[in-house]
């Protein structure tokens, strides 16, 4: 039988803690979440592995070191809201909610909705939302928020989303420019947001989130 805690004390210490993300909140959320039970039950064993999980029609789970790091960038407090796009089957969401208020899940495939739902409830995750719709449209019913990040590559993000981040808020993004991902943080002041380079990671681009989708609009 599969020793799934071992597994991940060694995710985090290979993965993770060389990756410099030494924040307790992020490792004591990577050692306690189960991620083996956020896949599909044929990728179980693969759950631990570096790189992408694809979980199909567009959703991938990211890759531990560029979800620990991305979290360790956005610093997420225990009074703040998180808009977490595109979750898939919740594993990002559960981290990140035993670090903030309130995590809400933004899923525009039903079946994946439910699934992450079900998965979130028994592990106990009493501060999270799913919502099912378009991921490019966020969820305004519950912003404003603190923090968004966005599991998937983009080439550009909807002003919709921007407009649902709080002015002094957070959101982390990884953007693929020419095949390259770079991860970066935007930070919200006056109701602009300005970004900085955090480190590169690969994804691929998520529906709706291209640069073509931009121009047709």
């Amino acid at each position: 039988m599969t020793d799934f805690v071992a597994r991940r004390r060694t995710m985090v210490d290979t993965q993770v803690r060389p990756s410099d993300v030494t924040k307790f909140p992020i490792i004591d959320a990577m050692l306690t979440v189960p991620r083996e039970s956020f896949v599909p039950d044929a990728q179980r064993e693969a759950a631990y592995a570096e790189g992408l999980i694809d979980f199909g029609n567009g959703r991938y789970m990211l890759e531990p070191r560029t979800l620990a790091k991305m979290l360790d960038a956005l610093n997420i407090s225990n009074d703040e809201m998180v808009l977490d796009i595109a979750p898939a089957m919740g594993y990002s969401i559960a981290v990140a909610a035993r670090m903030a208020q309130l995590v809400v899940g933004v899923e525009s495939d039903e079946t994946l909705a439910a699934e992450a739902q079900t998965l979130l409830s028994e592990a106990d995750t009493d501060n999270a939302i799913i919502h099912v719709g378009a991921l490019e449209q966020g969820a305004v019913e519950h912003g404003p928020y603190d923090v968004i990040m966005i599991q998937g590559g983009v080439e550009q993000v909807p002003d919709e989303l921007l407009d649902q981040l709080k002015d002094h808020g957070r959101i982390a993004c990884l953007f693929v420019e020419k095949g390259l991902g770079t991860v970066r943080i935007g930070h919200k002041t006056g109701g602009r947001v300005s970004w900085r380079d955090a480190f590169n990671a690969s994804a691929p681009v998520l529906e709706h989130f291209s640069a073509e989708c931009a121009f047709s609009l």
